[in-house]
């Protein structure tokens, strides 16, 4: 009985060491050089992550996508900076939708008037009407909803032009509101984190009883990291809300040349 014990345990141990000799075999012919690599950078990735235990989802991927050294000024800039990335955020937000808007609502319009004219001057103004339909913008808007009222006689065509001119300006300025109020907030928020910071500057030489330079630098450096985040919101803001004046103004002339256009055809073709 007990040789029978000691064959089965003779055969499990042989089935233990074959077992894991084969184990060790299979582990070998899988693991590949870029496997290793990926290992290492998956144990450098989770190196990292308990390295720095403290930062969250939105500070790491704010990391990746605008850099540590930004994200570093961000967090040394204190509470004032987060008004004024909410700021950023709103202003990019403007400036892509009012350029999208404005590029789509430019067209040439001296090739629209050579188009819609010469049916004016034949008196088919349905026809007219349709190409303007057809066309994108303000400039075809307005002469489209002139063109309706053209048989009804000049008077209603010049209150349909100003009706239409009104709602399309009015459509036109939309955002500017948002940009003003970015670039007039942005650098006021800075003077504010200046502000706190100098205070906090005064704080810790009251604190150490002495004028130290490296005992102020901190309260200091937050003053200048607002002020220059303030300033760097406030500046490309006003560049581009210039710009978009710049482009409405445009539509703005060339809605009036297309109506005055539009008029005179009609009087001289009574």
């Amino acid at each position: 009985m007990v040789k029978s014990y000691r064959r089965l345990l003779i055969a499990f141990l042989i089935l233990l060491l074959t077992a894991s000799f084969l184990f060790a075999q299979q582990d070998d012919a899988v693991v590949t050089p870029e496997d290793e690599t990926v290992g290492v950078t998956e144990i450098e990735e989770e190196f990292v992550f308990e390295d720095i235990p403290d930062m969250g989802w939105l500070e790491v991927l704010a990391r990746k996508i605008v850099g540590s050294g930004l994200v570093d000024l961000f967090i040394q800039g204190g509470f004032a900076m987060w008004p004024l990335l909410i700021l950023l955020v709103w202003a990019i937000g403007t400036i892509i939708w009012k350029l999208v808007v404005l590029s789509y609502a430019r067209i040439n319009t001296n090739e629209l008037l050579s188009k819609v004219m010469p049916l004016v001057e034949e008196k088919k103004f349905r026809d007219a009407a349709k190409i303007c339909e057809e066309t994108r913008g303000p400039v075809a808007m307005v002469l489209h909803l002139a063109l309706l009222k053209a048989e009804d006689g000049l008077e209603a065509v010049e209150k349909a032009i100003e009706s239409a001119a009104s709602l399309e300006l009015s459509y036109l300025d939309k955002g500017f509101i948002s940009l003003s109020t970015t670039i007039n907030l942005a650098p006021m928020l800075g003077f504010f984190g200046t502000v706190v910071g100098m205070i906090a500057a005064f704080d810790a030489i009251a604190l150490a009883g002495e004028v130290d330079p490296t005992i102020v630098a901190s309260g200091i450096k937050i003053a200048l990291i607002t002020t220059a985040s303030g300033l760097a919101i406030a500046i490309p803001v006003q560049f581009f809300n210039n710009m978009f004046m710049g482009m409405v103004d445009n539509l703005v002339i060339d809605m009036q040349k297309a109506s005055e256009s539009l008029v005179e055809t009609l009087v001289q073709n009574k």
